[in-house]
């Protein structure tokens, strides 16, 4: 495994891997309504978009670039018990599709092989 980055977690949770997934806007959220969005670890960068809320209790994850653990993401994060990492600073952004871990010391992490 390599780190990628890191962020402060949303809450104390197992390390979660999936599927890393930039997600844009309500457009991108669409296209998973149609595929599924299990496995996904949803990347974004407004800590106060609502447009994931159709699709967030199947993710992974949620990584968010802005905010923090007070920040909509954050909380909706916790409540639903989503895996995140809010304010990630982010050195090597992975594809989409990479294998991605992550874990509740906000450390996230590419899956080699």
């Amino acid at each position: 495994m390599q780190e990628i980055g890191r962020g402060d977690p949303t809450f104390d949770f197992e390390p979660t891997r999936g599927a890393w997934r930039r997600l844009e806007g309500p457009g991108d959220v669409l296209d998973l309504m149609d595929t599924g969005a299990g496995g996904i670890v949803a990347v974004i960068r407004d800590a106060g978009a609502t447009f994931l809320s159709p699709v967030f209790d199947e993710l992974a994850g949620v990584v968010c670039t802005g905010g923090t653990i007070r920040s909509h993401i954050g909380i909706i994060s916790r409540e639903f018990q989503v895996p995140g990492v809010i304010a990630a600073v982010i050195d090597d952004e992975p594809d989409d599709g990479t294998e991605v871990e992550l874990d509740s010391s906000g450390v996230i992490c590419r899956i080699d092989g």
